[in-house]
């Protein structure tokens, strides 16, 4: 007669299995997703020296630019966060036919604030200027780049599904998408008009830095004016599909900031967060859909954002960017939330607390229910929110 293996002997593995998953570590802030393959541990790994890579006017930077590197901005408290920058972003828009001109023939949306020795010999300027034709400016902060490989992967259908449900208008809340030039879904800036990281890195190179790569091969102008003869010494493009490919890696592949535990005040917190409406833009759970790589695909992500526009009101109101009216912004994440210094897409707001009671238009009903709750459950919601 066969004997049976002891109970315990056949339950051992599985028990270490579970085990070792409930106790698997986190990424540290500014590592990989876990499970990459050796190819693509090296191609993040070749990405982040794309990233760290100072340019000069030799190698391609600006004549216009606003750094000279990728991580110069991206940089605190670890390569892949945020910095002490501040940019400045104009466009045109017009109310009566609800259109939004992002003066790129002008030099726009992004103005740059830097140039090259050779720029400012032949015009004599310090930045570009900010085009007359601008009806408004807005002042944005460098945002955290963890995890948007991540959001990358949410599929159109998991954002448009949102915006259904959002549409209901519950508690005067209707986000919508916005959508790029050509009409496909947008989700990356602070506008959501871009709709994916590779388009939004390769705009970044050109825009941030005045490097020119094959999806943007040319140089901007200066005001609508086109770059004088000989302040651009190096032939477009300046860069070629490897190393952008390299630094699409590196921010594709860095995982999104580990919350830490909750405590028991911070759990009371979460409920508030939900009960007061803040979960009706900031959704705690995307979840990721089918992908070719396999540690993007089918994954949750405590991202706290829909991807959508919402009006956030007159007060916060700058330029429009796509569809988005100068008060509409997406719901930004709040992944990574407690390594902030400054808050809201301008940085305006020194602190949590202050940035909530900024909020307008459709988060009224969310900061009114906040200004309303007692010290108690004010402390725990701001401490579950320094847990993010």
């Amino acid at each position: 007669m066969r004997r049976q293996p002891p109970v315990v002997a056949v339950l051992a593995p599985i028990a270490a299995l579970v085990f070792d998953s409930a106790c698997a570590r986190p990424p540290k802030l500014g590592d990989p997703l876990k499970g990459l393959t050796r190819e693509q541990r090296s191609q993040f790994d070749r990405g982040r020296h794309e990233f760290e890579r100072v340019f000069t006017p030799e190698t391609g930077l600006g004549p216009l630019f606003n750094s000279d590197a990728c991580a110069q901005c991206h940089e605190s408290p670890v390569v892949g966060g945020s910095g002490d920058e501040v940019e400045v972003h104009a466009t045109a828009f017009s109310a009566a036919r609800s259109s939004c001109d992002p003066l790129a023939e002008k030099g726009g949306f992004v103005i740059q604030q830097k140039v090259t020795p050779a720029l400012k010999a032949a015009l004599g300027i310090d930045s570009e200027p900010v085009p007359a034709e601008a009806t408004g400016t807005g002042k944005r902060t460098t945002p955290r780049i963890f995890g948007l490989g991540l959001l990358d992967a949410v599929p159109d259908d998991a954002i448009l599904g949102l915006a259904r449900w959002s549409d209901r208008g519950r508690n005067g809340v209707s986000g919508r998408p916005n959508r790029f030039l050509d009409g496909r879904l947008g989700r990356f800036g602070r506008k959501a008009m871009v709709p994916t990281l590779k388009e939004f890195i390769e705009g970044a190179y050109v825009a941030e830095q005045g490097i020119t790569n094959p999806a943007v091969p040319t140089e901007e102008t200066v005001g609508g004016l086109p770059l004088p003869p000989g302040v651009d010494p190096v032939p477009e493009p300046e860069i070629d599909r490897q190393a952008v490919d390299s630094a699409i890696a590196f921010v594709r592949f860095l995982a999104p900031p580990a919350p830490k535990e909750l405590t028991s005040a911070a759990c009371h917190g979460k409920r508030t967060f939900y009960r007061i409406g803040c979960a009706d833009c900031h959704v705690a759970k995307l979840r990721t859909g089918g992908n070719s790589i396999k540690v993007l695909a089918y994954k949750k992500i405590a991202a706290y954002t829909d991807l959508l526009i919402h009006d956030m009101g007159p007060d916060l109101a700058d330029i429009c960017l796509g569809r988005a009216a100068p008060s509409e912004f997406r719901t930004e994440p709040l992944m990574g939330l407690r390594l902030s210094e400054r808050f809201l897409h301008d940085g305006r707001a020194s602190s949590v607390a202050e940035a909530i009671r900024l909020h307008g238009g459709e988060a009224s009903r969310a900061r009114l229910a906040f200004e309303a709750l007692s010290d108690r459950k004010r402390k725990d919601l701001l401490e579950f929110l320094s847990s993010l």
